[in-house]
């Protein structure tokens, strides 16, 4: 006996639902998966590394997008860092944690300063930096922002004496919570924080940040003695 129509569009009906229940199920599946490798991560992971964890074929940006939905009113949050995915604790209960937090080092002004030169102008010189700062910079405060991880050397300017020009790193923006430097405050926020004077000079701006790890024009890339000197291997000790 042949079907009748509103049989047909049962039976249609049907085959949508199951379509749909299976696709959630991987979604589901491929949501645990996300979880446990983001969880055992030491470092956030981008979405090329968590695909190429995931079965082929696997939705990574409709996952990632469901687990953050999922997280958004817990504990943990999951967060984009630089590009990358990690799971962080909710903005609003960042108190609860603050009693056992330590700093294990202070950065000086000096340096703490030269940060924020470097993050809103790089690629930039050493020399560019006293230029911005009005003032000399010791050697040891840059060495004291490699060593944090935030700062980078990136290559050498085309330039007389092919001085070294520096640049943040991906530990800068997970330190600072930020996706990329873009996030960085501009003038009209640094002003409503209090952190800029509201009578400044006429043609005054922020410059726009960029962090893009490809050389410019005017750069060269490192010599392999440049990263070397950067840090350079303690003299050996000798018996006297």
């Amino acid at each position: 006996m042949p079907l009748q129509a509103e049989e047909e569009v049962t039976l249609a009906e049907i085959a949508t639902f199951l379509q749909e229940t299976e696709a959630t199920d991987d979604l589901r599946h491929h949501m645990r998966l996300l979880e446990a490798l983001l969880f055992a991560a030491h470092e956030p992971l981008d979405e090329a590394t968590l695909s190429a964890r995931l079965p082929d074929g696997a939705d990574v940006p409709a996952a990632i997008e469901a687990l953050q939905a999922d997280y958004a009113t817990r504990g943990v949050n999951l967060v984009r860092l630089g590009g990358r995915w990690a799971f962080r604790t909710a903005d609003d209960l960042a108190w609860l944690l603050s009693r056992d937090a330590y700093e294990t080092r202070k950065l000086s002004r000096a340096a703490m300063e030269t940060l924020a030169i470097i993050a809103y102008h790089q690629p930039v010189t050493r020399a560019e930096i006293e230029d911005i700062r009005s003032v000399s910079i010791s050697k040891g405060t840059l060495d004291v922002l490699l060593e944090t991880g935030w700062v980078r050397l990136r290559g050498r300017r085309r330039s007389p004496g092919r001085p070294v020009t520096y640049g943040t790193t991906p530990a800068f923006l997970d330190h600072f919570g930020l996706d990329g430097v873009g996030d960085l405050p501009g003038l009209d926020e640094l002003k409503g924080a209090g952190l800029l004077d509201g009578r400044l000079p006429p043609g005054f701006s922020v410059p726009t940040p960029n962090d893009d790890s490809a050389l410019t024009q005017d750069e060269d890339p490192l010599d392999p003695a440049d990263l070397s000197f950067a840090f350079p291997e303690p003299e050996p000790e000798h018996e006297g």
